[in-house]
């Protein structure tokens, strides 16, 4: 059904876009940006086992992040964009695709019926969180646990309304971070859902939600908040908090949900225009060895303190990062390779954006 209603969808935004471009009074913008990053990550330890979150895997060694370029037209109501990533990121953040869709971000389009109303189809970037995968946008270079958990991408439609302060997003797709279905699988959409309310024009909150069933049959559904601050010109807050509950399969119905959370505490301080300070406080928590402690003899937490650096340097974003983690169970190796409950690791990434 969803599959259907894509395809008619985008036929209906491709006659409008024909109709939008023989009008001479409609105005049209073609923008193209991107980026690079590199980063080099070592160890304290000096081991290639002390990393559990996303795209900052390698170990003592200069490594491409990933190269991006975002192409984005605008003709009238219409907005099509077209994001392609390529390198070892956009692999891993497209880890269910492969060949031309491993490379795509998102791709999709977008028809504001009105000033309070739009449509969009496609390939999109999650609601859900507070950390974003282009680098240029975060604060600090390394991910928390819940984005690295979290969904990353939805191919589906959605629909986004605004009425004052407020703001509700409410769509359909497919199973999270799927582009398309792999045959033979469940053909139930998942739900996806956000509201949000502006408190002041510094004040923002974001309640967000997504669920359905996995290829797998497992059924699963996050509730995610985010919650952000500007105290003054220099110095600005955040707030993730998010849990994730997956009711596993036994063959004849679901089990009973288990479940992992998490929160971290963002504090972003910006004493001249072209540096910045970041301190990212995460707990995750993953009792039912859903994720971390996986293959762990039981579930514990995770406590990770990140304090990074930002330098602007006209194109450039250079990010000098510290990050300490410990854990209620031994998952870290020490530099003579021994199970222990901490590790602590630098990064220097460097990005440039146009």
């Amino acid at each position: 059904m969803l599959r259907k209603f894509s395809m008619a969808f985008f036929a209906i935004l491709s006659a409008v876009s024909l109709n939008a471009q023989d009008s001479s009074s409609a105005p049209k913008a073609f923008t193209v940006s991107g980026f690079a990053d590199l980063y080099y990550r070592k160890d304290f330890a000096k081991s290639d086992a002390n990393n559990f979150t996303s795209f900052t895997g390698a170990q003592k060694s200069l490594e491409l992040g990933m190269a991006s370029v975002k192409l984005e037209y605008k003709p009238g109501k219409l907005d099509l964009v077209a994001d392609l990533g390529f390198g070892p990121k956009a692999r891993e953040f497209s880890y269910n695709d492969k060949g031309f869709f491993s490379s795509v971000k998102q791709l999709y389009a977008s028809y504001s019926a009105t000033d309070w109303l739009k449509f969009t189809a496609g390939t999109w970037a999650t609601h859900v969180g507070y950390e974003l995968v282009d680098p240029q946008l975060n604060r600090n270079y390394s991910m928390s646990y819940m984005f690295t958990n979290g969904p990353f991408t939805h191919t589906g439609v959605k629909a986004e309304a605004t009425k004052g302060k407020s703001g509700f997003m409410i769509g359909l797709s497919h199973a999270t971070d799927y582009r398309k279905r792999p045959s033979g699988l469940i053909r139930k959409e998942f739900l996806i859902a956000q509201y949000s309310y502006a408190f002041t024009d510094n004040i923002k909150l974001f309640l967000n939600y997504v669920g359905g069933k996995n290829p797998d049959t497992s059924k699963v559904s996050q509730f995610d908040a985010v919650l952000t601050a500007k105290i003054s010109d220099k110095i600005s807050v955040g707030y993730n908090g998010t849990i994730n509950t997956t009711k596993t399969w036994d063959g004849s119905k679901n089990l009973d949900g288990k479940s992992w959370s998490g929160n971290a505490f963002y504090l972003n301080v910006d004493p001249i225009s072209n540096v910045g300070l970041t301190f990212r406080q995460e707990f995750f928590s993953d009792k039912n060895q859903l994720k971390v402690f996986a293959s762990a003899a039981g579930g514990s937490t995770v406590s990770a303190s990140t304090i990074s650096a930002n330098f602007k340097v006209g194109g450039f974003l250079f990010i000098p990062e510290i990050r300490y983690e410990s854990a209620g169970q031994s998952i870290y190796k020490d530099v003579n390779n021994r199970a222990v409950k901490s590790a602590t690791n630098f990064i220097f990434a460097a990005i440039y954006s146009f």
